[in-house]
């Protein structure tokens, strides 16, 4: 049985090894969020300043996986943030060819 993610890839015509490496790409850590948990490390070092609010949300550093994808397509329980990580993946594999953008719906 196909799940409902393999499913789509199919039909959009999007190989799962692009979507390893687009989020390889996406789920990098960049310089700022380096900073960023420097930052959240020395406020709570410093007796729990809070770090500012303004900052944008910093990457995971946790790419989706190949293990990851195969268990989706096994239909076994997978960690919601590791779903986000794919729609991010995917949507970004879609941006590139100039389509329109998969939903969460769309996908799980």
């Amino acid at each position: 049985m196909a799940s409902k993610l393999s499913e789509f890839l199919a039909s959009k015509k999007i190989d799962s090894r692009r979507v390893v490496a687009a989020s390889a790409d996406i789920e990098r850590l960049r310089p700022e969020d380096r900073a960023h948990r420097l930052a959240k490390r020395l406020s709570k070092r410093e007796g729990g300043k809070p770090v500012a609010a303004d900052a944008p949300k910093p990457r995971s550093g946790r790419p989706v996986t190949q293990v990851l994808l195969d268990k989706i397509e096994a239909g076994k329980v997978v960690p919601s943030a590791a779903k986000t990580r794919v729609l991010r993946a995917v949507n970004a594999v879609l941006e590139s060819k100039k389509t329109e953008l998969a939903q969460f719906k769309d996908l799980f």
